[in-house]
């Protein structure tokens, strides 16, 4: 019987360090293979990679590295993929205005959380000031 995470079935789970600009390549390539894997459209494919290279950089740049969770899910007849982003960092103090389009606290355009959040079927960030982030994204074929 698969794992379960909550109430969803996992049936495939892989960690992927985020430590170094090489291992955001790592993640897009992993991301990439793993919708693949589950017959992903092209289109399906491309945003989830998307996504993931934003969120991917925000972890190193923002979050100050950490990890990547690659879940496989099963609900009946329906497969997902689940990735989950999770840093020790500084944290977000303000997540509304982070998730705002063109809001940044570096010098990118503003749009990775909530271009993210567009590009997934499901999304959800906590933070906690002095604590990390976690942000968690899926998109079910």
């Amino acid at each position: 019987m698969p794992a379960r995470v909550g109430t969803v079935p996992v049936t495939n789970h892989e960690t992927v360090s985020i430590e170094t600009d090489d291992d955001i390549v790592r993640v897009r390539q992993r991301v990439r293979d793993a919708a693949v894997s589950l017959g992903f459209s092209l289109v399906d494919q491309t945003k989830l990679v998307t996504a993931a290279s934003e969120l991917a950089r925000n972890t190193l740049v923002y979050g100050l590295g950490g990890t990547l969770s690659i879940e496989t899910l099963m609900v009946e007849r329906r497969q997902g993929l689940r990735l989950t982003f999770e840093d020790q960092g500084p944290g977000i103090a303000d997540i509304a205005r982070a998730l705002t389009d063109g809001y940044t606290t570096g010098t990118g355009l503003g749009l990775g959380l909530s271009g993210s959040r567009r590009l997934s079927q499901e999304f959800e960030i906590s933070s906690r000031p002095g604590e990390g982030t976690r942000v968690m994204i899926a998109r079910w074929k």
